[in-house]
């Protein structure tokens, strides 16, 4: 009976049943009573685990409150204190400052103030001083950006005594002014080749300095790079917030550039001729190092000028900065490539294949960034990575599945990849910087010829 009614909860038993037949049933189905069995002993021990998960984190959100609440009493972020992670020393990669070897025009008591500023009227294009604001935040001494943003918990003490990072001065107003905004007269140069966005940054260090800052001397654009300083060809251009007003709407840079033509001893006499004392230099490496050297140069001879150096590379490869201006433009216009590549390879039979080489000298970030975005490209080479042309993990044995696969196939390609195929050329250009293999044809040539080999032809874009 104790057999019977266990089966009962299972399968129903008819009142007719011997109990030998019961017998040999219930020993039949052994593996059915145990599976029974385990099957609720399961479902209890389930039960008995959501309530302790659900109990574990009604705790959970109780004690966030409760820090929560404290947090906010004492002032504190909002969060989980870790305690195993710590910095324990922080170096600061300061900058030369000139109150190091030169007197300020100011007073220590002038607070820096925005200098509110206004035309006359639409026919007088002058500017009248109209209000003095604070700034929202002034930047204090030692103010910094922390490099080595990620940290592991528990180092121990053999694997690092002392936690360190380095750090960055971070930008903005300083509540001491050094120049006095009256006596101010300011050059703006740009050198090497063209990126998107030169024109706005003229435009803002121009309206910076005339409407915040309320200078009482004048703005030279120093035209044609570095050669502009000296060639009586390319008289500077005086820059107002009047003329520099719609510059931002057109491409290039209303100065014009160039590369090379750096003379220190002939920048050194414009320099005092127009009695610059803020010199922006807008450039990639080669002009950096023609504004280190300048300023370098003023320092020895005694000629108080601050010299600002402006990163400028559509390549997006300065060190210490996480984007540069026009590099983002420049993934957008690499869009349209990579479409005009596809079409080509997807409509020129048999086996078409587009190459697109984009800008990147040494660092393949527009082409990554362009790939990344199109979501069409099935080959990226960039400088970064050696480029392994056949084996198991070939570039062309990839190219050859993937036309086969699909019909066609797109590559991108960053025009300084491939050195370790082509060579390192021993050329520079005017900047010094070096010139570089001719990745894109060399790679229509190796595709194409590896196409040969298997018997086949390809149509190469």
């Amino acid at each position: 009976m104790f057999i019977r009614h266990k089966f009962e909860s299972i399968m129903p038993i008819k009142e007719n049943l011997n109990l030998p037949i019961l017998l040999i049933t219930a020993a039949a189905t052994g593996s059915l009573m145990t599976f029974w069995i385990s099957h609720q002993v399961k479902k209890k021990r389930d039960r008995k685990s959501m309530q302790d998960r659900l109990e574990r984190r009604r705790k959970e959100i109780l004690n966030k409150s409760i820090s929560q609440k404290a947090s906010t009493e004492k002032a504190a972020p909002v969060g989980t204190l870790v305690t195993n992670l710590k910095i324990d020393e922080v170096y600061l990669w300061s900058i030369q400052s000139l109150s190091e070897c030169f007197e300020s025009e100011v007073s220590t008591d002038t607070i820096n103030r925005m200098h509110g500023m206004r035309r006359a009227s639409e026919k007088d294009r002058s500017l009248i001083e109209t209000t003095m604001t604070n700034y929202n935040q002034l930047i204090q001494e030692n103010e910094c950006i922390l490099a080595d943003l990620v940290r592991t918990p528990n180092i121990s003490e053999s694997d690092l005594t002392v936690q360190r990072t380095v750090a960055y001065v971070r930008a903005g107003p300083r509540e001491q002014l050094f120049f006095n905004p009256k006596t101010v007269n300011a050059a703006i140069v740009t050198c090497g080749g063209l990126c998107p966005g030169l024109n706005n940054v003229i435009r803002e260090i121009t309206n910076t300095l005339f409407y915040l800052y309320a200078i009482g001397g004048k703005v030279y654009g120093v035209r044609g790079g570095y050669k502009g300083f000296y060639d009586p060809a390319l008289p500077p251009l005086e820059l107002t917030p009047s003329v520099v007003e719609n510059i931002h709407h057109s491409g290039g840079t209303i100065l014009g550039s160039s590369r090379g033509g750096f003379d220190f001893d002939k920048i050194l006499n414009f320099l005092r001729q127009y009695n610059i004392k803020q010199l922006y230099v807008i450039g990639g490496d080669g002009t950096h190092r023609g504004a280190y050297a300048i300023h370098e140069g003023c320092m020895k001879v005694g000629l108080n000028v601050a010299v600002a150096g402006i990163p400028k590379t559509i390549d997006n490869d300065v060190d210490y900065i996480d984007r540069s201006f026009g590099f983002e433009s420049a993934v957008e216009a690499a869009q349209n490539a990579i479409r005009v590549a596809k079409t080509e390879a997807y409509c020129n039979l048999p086996n078409g294949i587009g190459i697109v080489k984009l800008m990147g000298r040494s660092a393949g970030f527009i082409a990554v960034h362009a790939t990344l975005s199109s979501g069409d490209v099935d080959l990226c080479l960039v400088p970064e990575v050696p480029i392994v042309l056949e084996g198991s993990n070939g570039c062309l044995p990839h190219l050859y599945e993937v036309v086969k696969s699909k019909g066609f196939a797109v590559v991108v390609v960053a025009e300084g990849a491939g050195e370790e195929l082509l060579g390192v050329s021993a050329e520079t250009d005017a900047s010094g910087n070096k010139k570089l293999p001719a990745i894109g044809e060399y790679m229509k040539k190796v595709t194409e010829k590896f196409f040969e080999t298997k018997g086949e032809a390809c149509t190469v874009k």
